[in-house]
């Protein structure tokens, strides 16, 4: 490992390659990705104060990397900066959950509305694959199968729309809303009902039905935002 803060922001050769023909990757876009992979699952936990150093060992990157990572992980509110006291890794508290939920309501209501209308033959096909794929942890109660499931199901109905703003805008509160349930289901067992089927929303996207679509979006945002009663 590099000595910490000796390590260059980028590892892009100045032509922008590696010199065999691929692009090269920015060391700071791998310690992003590492960084948020930990906050994400938890393995930083929400509240905890941390340091740049610190981070850098355990993402084996140096200072630099980081510092420019965690920049851009405080723009998407998995890290708060604190005026004199350092980083603290995003907390999660009702007023934050309600802020996701709200969020989610708002983009992806949108989303599926929009896709109803703008989805391919092809991305739908895609969808029923990864829903029944969500339906078969669902029925095993396989909690963190599903919420990864549950992830890519979301994600790519924003990619059906077509339109770059709803599709940002969605996967950065969908990051958000992951963490939020790896973060319930971490002290609690999955019971019957808990976990949300896609099917309706499914149906209504195959029939082109965008009124439909939004109200089973919706119905499933109000479904899971009724769980939250037994956490605060």
């Amino acid at each position: 490992m590099a000595g910490a803060g000796t390590e260059s922001a980028t590892t892009v050769s100045p032509s922008g390659s590696t010199g065999n023909g691929t692009k090269a990757v920015r060391a700071s876009d791998v310690a992003y990705q590492r960084l948020r992979d930990l906050i994400v699952g938890l393995e930083l936990a929400p509240g905890v104060l941390v340091d740049e150093q610190t981070l850098a060992a355990r993402v084996c990157l140096g200072r630099t990397p980081v510092h420019e990572a965690l920049a851009r992980l405080a723009g998407d509110q998995l890290v708060v900066v604190l005026p004199r006291r350092g980083l603290m890794i995003a907390p999660i508290g009702l007023d934050r959950v309600r802020e996701i939920f709200e969020a989610r309501e708002a983009i992806e209501c949108g989303n599926a509305y929009f896709a109803a209308r703008h989805a391919t033959q092809a991305d739908l096909a895609e969808l029923r694959r990864l829903i029944e794929e969500a339906e078969a942890a669902r029925e095993d109660a396989d909690v963190y199968r599903f919420l990864d499931d549950d992830q890519l199901i979301h994600r790519f109905l924003a990619h059906t729309v077509h339109n770059t703003f709803l599709q940002d805008a969605a996967d950065r509160i969908l990051l958000h809303n992951l963490r939020f349930w790896r973060y319930y289901f971490a002290t609690r067992a999955a019971q019957p009902g808990m976990l949300i089927s896609h099917r309706p929303l499914l149906a209504a996207l195959e029939r082109r039905d965008a009124e439909g679509a939004l109200r089973a979006m919706r119905d499933h945002i109000l479904a899971s935002r009724a769980l939250l009663h037994a956490l605060f």
